[in-house]
């Protein structure tokens, strides 16, 4: 894929921030006294494994004024080498705005886990493209990839019309644009026209299309792939099936790509992905990995492939580093990959886990 020369930034992804709060040790929510708080957004998710490795990364958000939280979530951003930009808006008394919370279960073992999300109040819908100039953003400064997702498209109509004008800017300017659908059935609750009409246009002008058979199916009314049993080989060709059908809607679009996943037990996954670039396929057949915490991990599938890509790499690597990005997440406390450096991600991609020393 060629990208723009010259751009001050690789990536730019527009994200509603809030924070997650997670139970110490593996416990369940409802039974803990002790919890861990950390910033968290699905897009900037994505965005750190290219900001960890050096690439200039922007987030485009919008914040609480005068919230210690807000004031939190600056400081994450900083320490993970991101620029960004939005407008405060004052909180407005105690039933007024603030940033999202989500509350997550990790499970352990034979427990899954489970994720309640709490948005009541939340400030990112109302990001809004009147307070971004994206003419400066794309057209001055530049930008390779902006990166979307389906959550942040779906949040609000100010966000779905924000996502919209960015994906119209992109394309004006020659930006690469990634979408990720991300389906979620409480966001579509009696808007499914609006935002079926609203995806439907951004991915077709999107250069990579992600997502698993329900959001193909629900987002964008693309039938999903056969059941293929217990049968590995009969599974993948469902999911190539199902992309072909994209193909045929989205002629435009240049990359698809899904992630495949076995649950084992809440520590043992069956970790895989199939990527569709200009008709040929890759491929890598889902192969175990030990998980800390899944949450994050089809994120940093995400992130990896879009690195690679960025970086220029052949397109049989941007699974392979993608695979192990994702990997690498589930190893972490955060739902985001913090990699040291390419060699850690190639060393979990070739199944060496010795001691560096």
């Amino acid at each position: 894929m060629n990208f723009k020369k010259d751009c001050k930034y690789a990536m730019v992804v527009p994200s509603s921030m809030g924070i997650r709060i997670t139970p110490a040790d593996g416990e369940p929510v409802h039974c803990s006294s002790n919890f861990r708080m950390q910033v968290t957004s699905a897009e900037t998710n994505v965005a750190s494994v290219s900001s960890f490795l050096g690439l200039p990364v922007k987030v485009l958000t919008t914040f609480v004024k005068g919230s210690p939280i807000a004031r939190m979530i600056r400081d994450n951003l900083a320490g993970r080498h991101m620029d960004y930009e939005g407008v405060e808006l004052p909180q407005g008394g105690p039933w007024g705005y603030r940033h999202q919370i989500n509350i997550a279960d990790s499970g352990y073992g034979s427990r899954g886990p489970r994720v309640q999300n709490d948005r009541a109040g939340e400030v990112g819908r109302t990001l809004n493209v009147k307070d971004f100039d994206l003419d400066r953003l794309f057209g001055k400064e530049g930008v390779q990839i902006v990166h979307m997702s389906g959550l942040i498209a779906a949040l609000s109509p100010d966000t779905g019309t924000f996502c919209l004008e960015i994906a119209r800017a992109a394309k004006k300017y020659g930006t690469k644009i990634s979408f990720d659908l991300n389906h979620r059935a409480s966001f579509w609750v009696n808007r499914e026209k609006e935002l079926h009409e609203i995806f439907t246009e951004i991915a077709s002008l999107s250069d990579v299309l992600i997502g698993n058979e329900e959001d193909f199916q629900l987002c964008l009314g693309i039938e999903g792939p056969e059941a293929g049993g217990k049968d590995l080989a009969a599974k993948i060709d469902g999911f190539k099936g199902m992309i072909n059908r994209a193909k045929s809607v989205f002629p435009e679009t240049a990359v698809f790509a899904t992630t495949l996943r076995e649950v084992v037990s809440a520590n043992l996954h069956l970790w895989g992905g199939i990527i569709s670039e200009s008709g040929n396929w890759h491929v890598v057949e889902p192969r175990e990995i030990y998980v800390h915490d899944r949450i994050g991990g089809g994120d940093g599938f995400v992130g990896g492939m879009l690195y690679a890509m960025l970086k220029g790499w052949a397109p049989e690597k941007w699974i392979r580093f993608g695979w192990a990005t994702g990997a690498l997440a589930a190893t972490q406390l955060t739902d985001y990959a913090q990699p040291a450096d390419e060699e850690q991600v190639w060393s979990i991609w070739e199944g060496n886990a010795r001691v560096k020393r």
